[in-house]
């Protein structure tokens, strides 16, 4: 396959996920989340949860996001990070939950991985754990000398949702918004897809097996995990997914093996995450250095949770 093929078949593939996956789940999300905001539902959620989000670095708000990011899919919790940038969410609390989300595992990749033998219970909350690990360290380390405080003069005027046309104009606003943030994912996904396929295509990645098979066998790691470490932070974790479920049918991985690796290898720390995340808007872009260390820390101590446990 040439390399104008690659790259072809990758911008459909990324075109495919932009459309197919993260439009839909962006517009109902936005809706609900734009909704609950203009008639004040959100504003007493997060007056409610602050106070127990507090020692962890976050905000009220931050609850919607842990649990669209465990529950639904890696998309989901895009449309919380807009409306706290809108509302003037401080960039220390901004940054602690970016550490928080980009830790934890997705729900869209849990939820599949279930029939092939993931304990998703513990999954769920060992994610959770390293999320909010995550978060503290941000908070607390890396991120410290940031603003915390909130800008509330940047807050948006709540909507009188007692008119239909009202309603219509959030939906509509919703939309809208899904669909300039959908549009600023495919680049980057279109890249880190023709990376992975161009390294596949050149035999790199087969060399890299080769290569590190011996170190990996005196550290007593299966080379098989080569292959989808590679898939997954090059390609994201739909791609880890693909290629576990067929490890899994050809009998080359084991479901001890799939629970063992859940902490290091489902998580949104990937190449298509870090530009769907960071696309946004600039402003995440220059809170990430400060919360890599954060997320770092998270996915360590999921990976050493799920290796205590399964192993």
């Amino acid at each position: 396959m040439s390399l104008i093929e690659i790259i072809l078949s990758s911008g459909r593939s990324s075109v495919d996920i932009a459309l197919y996956t993260l439009l839909p789940i962006m517009i109902v999300m936005l809706c609900i989340m734009k909704v609950l905001e203009a008639i004040g539902i959100m504003d007493f959620i997060v007056s409610m949860l602050s106070p127990l989000l507090k020692p962890f670095g976050l905000t009220g708000m931050s609850t919607f996001a842990l649990l669209q990011m465990n529950f639904i899919s890696f998309a989901a919790p895009l449309a919380t990070l807009m409306i706290m940038q809108n509302r003037g969410i401080s960039d220390r609390h901004l940054a602690a939950t970016l550490a928080m989300l980009l830790a934890m595992g997705q729900g869209n990749i849990l939820y599949p991985m279930i029939p092939l033998g993931l304990n998703w219970t513990a999954a769920i909350a060992i994610s959770i754990i390293g999320g909010l690990c995550a978060s503290t360290f941000t908070w607390y380390v890396s991120g410290q000398h940031l603003s915390h405080k909130n800008d509330h003069s940047s807050t948006p005027a709540l909507k009188d949702s007692s008119s239909n046309d009202s309603l219509v104009k959030v939906i509509n606003d919703a939309g809208l918004d899904a669909i300039r943030l959908t549009v600023a994912a495919v680049p980057m996904l279109t890249l880190s897809i023709t990376i992975v396929g161009t390294l596949k295509a050149f035999g790199a990645i087969t060399a890299l097996e080769n290569t590190l098979s011996p170190l990996l066998n005196a550290a007593n790691i299966s080379s098989m995990f080569v292959m989808p470490t590679l898939a997954k932070y090059l390609g994201g974790g739909t791609a880890y997914l693909g290629i576990a479920s067929d490890l899994v049918q050809q009998g080359n991985m084991t479901i001890t093996q799939i629970n063992i690796s859940t902490g290091f290898l489902v998580n949104t720390f990937d190449l298509p995450g870090i530009g769907i995340f960071l696309g946004l808007s600039y402003r995440f872009v220059s809170l990430f250095k400060y919360a890599i260390l954060g997320i770092l820390l998270g996915i360590a101590v999921r990976t050493l949770l799920h290796f205590l446990i399964f192993n």
